[in-house]
């Protein structure tokens, strides 16, 4: 700063300034977590085909059914239930069979011998690879489809209020994980005195109490997460034995006791660190610090590494340390960010060398982020075609330049950063007695405003003063000079273009984090392609036959109800089928709607209404793989949506197959 900026009086925009500062904080640590989560590869498993098929019609009773998956699951002795038309179980209540080949995930469960005829319904839970619950349920029938006693609960695996708190608790972790190891490495790697701040002591020590709180809750409420969804359950001790058992649980697990690796970290680092006074001792103490601070939590970090989707999927190698180096990256970042504005606001010794090393640590995080991330979205993406042929690829090349613009925009926070420096400053008289009258006021119990007069009177004789007198004014004389080199700070040119700037960061994190939210509901590229591959792979259709396209406008008559309903048929011919449905708002955008139902009728022959239930596969889009049409003809195909609770409607279009 300029040694001879003039004092500009009580600042009148000080707490606009502490607020956008605070909001920009905010803003990048919800950015972080999105980040640290891998969004677009936060996608569930979805149940990608079964044998019979939903709504099929069999001759005779199948031995067992199956259940093919998009990606690996974790099952249980109930995870796939058979149940015959009154609601018994027709399977033989055995844990599923693994029938996995390569790259296709498949489970069956074997079936009683000799059952009825009648509509027969498969309900199957399981735990996702990114250890996300996920259930669903179809029917299908022996000889003639029938009625069915059977009522399945309406509510979501891992939802309601277990899953709300589940999942509360869930990014509570991602918060304490960056207040805890970006707390501790700002002091270690930027302002190595800051140990003895109380400020400081207060963010790591809430982000380890944060992270290990939301830890223990999430392994207490695992069991009925994944399971009964009932808050009852999360002290079953024969359920939390089961999920010790789990990938998940024993990720937990670990991290609770990396987290008591850490409590003492935090002792040493804010006890023997902080009072060390020889050189030579704390840097030879920082070394062991880093070191052992480093291998903690990078293993912190792992646990999330190792129980959800970087476990997974293609270079599952390569992906965990991948992501552990994205979370670490997001740790040093945002939680040094945080830490650098309680040194600036709560503490007032904090050297602009301390800013610049944070700068070129912030810098070096930013660009890891980048490489990290580019890489976990290719993981989704897979090809050019994909990266330039679908709107999650679109998206995709949206969000890199967004990234791009925002190391612009850090690059000049850094060369503001560059300009400043520390300048002794020495308040005049004037100066002292206008903010001394300010502060004085401001001071619990005062009764009366300290003077320059006042603060020379307390010096030569304070014996003459009363006790509580001489306190107070001890009191405003230790704020007084902190005080005035704050305001002179905040009215430097430097520190208001490294402020400018610092906004424009977190202009560039909100519309980033806006393409990133949308990335999360969005079809990943590598999955519509191999959707649309499996699609052309299938068997070439009859003579005659030919994919079928139908375009459907509906209106259910209630707010949002108005929509259009798109479906492809493919091959379009008669025996199997895969057919895709997209349903598009009125506004062009991909449109969720909480229920969705078709049928499949040729009145020519008196044959349906044959049900389908296709399963969702992103926002949007709904599929299901081999739907029986059993001879050609001209078929009604039926389409029902529900926008709300009340609002329905049926729509109809015919489609010649075959």
């Amino acid at each position: 700063m300029s040694a001879t900026a003039p004092y500009a009086g009580p600042s009148p925009i000080r707490r606009p300034v502490a607020a956008a500062a605070l909001l920009t904080a905010l803003v990048s640590l919800v950015f972080g977590l999105l980040l640290a989560g891998a969004g677009p590869a936060s996608a569930h498993a979805a149940l990608t085909g079964s044998d019979p098929q939903d709504g099929a019609v069999v001759d005779t009773a199948p031995k067992e059914v199956t259940l093919s998956f998009s990606e690996a699951i974790a099952v249980g002795d109930d995870s796939i239930r058979v149940l015959d038309p009154s609601g018994k179980r027709a399977d033989t209540e055995a844990e599923p069979r693994d029938l996995s080949e390569g790259s296709t995930v498949r489970y069956g469960v074997a079936l009683h011998s000799g059952l009825p005829d009648g509509t027969y319904t498969v309900a199957w839970q399981a735990i996702s690879a990114d250890s996300h619950p996920i259930s669903g349920a179809f029917t299908f029938s022996i000889g003639a489809p029938s009625e069915t006693t059977v009522a399945l609960s309406s509510q979501e695996a891992g939802g309601g209020p277990v899953g709300v708190v589940y999942d509360i608790a869930r990014y509570a972790a991602y918060g304490g994980f960056v207040l805890l190891v970006g707390g501790s490495a700002f002091v270690l790697v930027c302002w190595r005195s800051g140990a003895t701040a109380l400020p400081m002591q207060r963010l790591v020590v809430r982000g380890w109490l944060t992270l290990t709180a939301a830890t223990l809750v999430m392994l207490l409420l695992r069991n009925p997460y994944t399971g009964s969804g009932q808050f009852a359950d999360a002290f079953d001790l024969a359920g939390l034995q089961s999920v010790l058992d789990t990938k998940p649980g024993a990720a937990l697990v670990s991290r609770l006791l990396l987290l008591g690796a850490a409590a003492l970290f935090i002792a040493v680092l804010f006890g023997t660190y902080a009072r060390r006074e020889d050189e030579q001792e704390k840097k030879d103490l920082t070394f062991g610090l880093a070191v052992g601070g480093g291998v903690v939590a990078a293993g912190i970090a792992a646990t999330w590494a190792m129980s959800e989707h970087a476990s997974t999927g293609i270079q599952a190698s390569i992906a965990m340390p991948v992501d552990v180096a994205h979370l670490l990256a997001v740790a040093a970042w945002l939680g040094g960010l945080a830490s650098l504005l309680v040194a600036l606001y709560r503490t007032p010794d904090i050297k602009s060398a301390a800013v610049r090393r944070f700068s070129a640590v912030a810098f070096g995080s930013v660009v890891v982020l980048a490489a990290t991330g580019i890489y976990q979205s290719w993981r989704q993406v897979g090809s050019w075609s994909a990266l330039t042929g679908t709107r999650y690829g679109q998206l995709l090349i949206l969000k890199v330049a967004l990234i791009a613009v925002l190391l612009a925009v850090a690059w000049f926070s850094r060369r503001w950063t560059g300009r400043l420096t520390d300048t002794a400053v020495t308040p005049s008289a004037a100066e002292v007695e206008d903010a001394a009258t300010e502060d004085a006021a401001t001071e619990p119990g005062n009764t009366a405003p300290v003077t320059s007069e006042d603060a020379s009177a307390a010096s030569a004789a304070s014996d003459d003063i009363a006790p509580e007198r001489a306190a107070q004014l001890a009191r405003q004389r230790a704020v007084l000079t902190a005080t005035k080199k704050k305001r002179i700070r905040d009215a430097d040119p430097e520190r208001s273009g490294l402020r400018r700037s610092v906004l424009a960061e977190a202009a560039v994190a909100v519309v980033l984090l806006a393409v990133t939210t949308m990335l999360t509901s969005t079809e990943p590229g590598r999955t519509e392609e191999e959707a649309a591959a499996g699609a052309t792979a299938a068997t070439a259709p009859a003579a005659g036959g030919a994919p079928v396209n139908l375009s459907m406008p509906f209106d259910t008559g209630g707010e949002n109800g108005k929509g259009t309903v798109r479906i492809d048929i493919d091959p379009g011919r008669t025996g199997s089928n895969d057919l895709h449905v997209w349903i598009d708002g009125s506004d062009g955008e991909p449109m969720d709607v909480p229920e969705l139902k078709l049928a499949l009728t040729l009145e020519s022959k008196d044959i349906g209404p044959l049900p389908v239930v296709p399963d969702r596969l992103a926002e949007g889009h709904w599929t299901a793989s081999g739907v029986q049409i059993p001879m050609a003809g001209d078929w009604k195909v039926d389409v029902t949506v529900r926008t709300s609770d009340i609002d329905q409607v049926t729509i109809d279009k015919n489609a010649k197959i075959g």
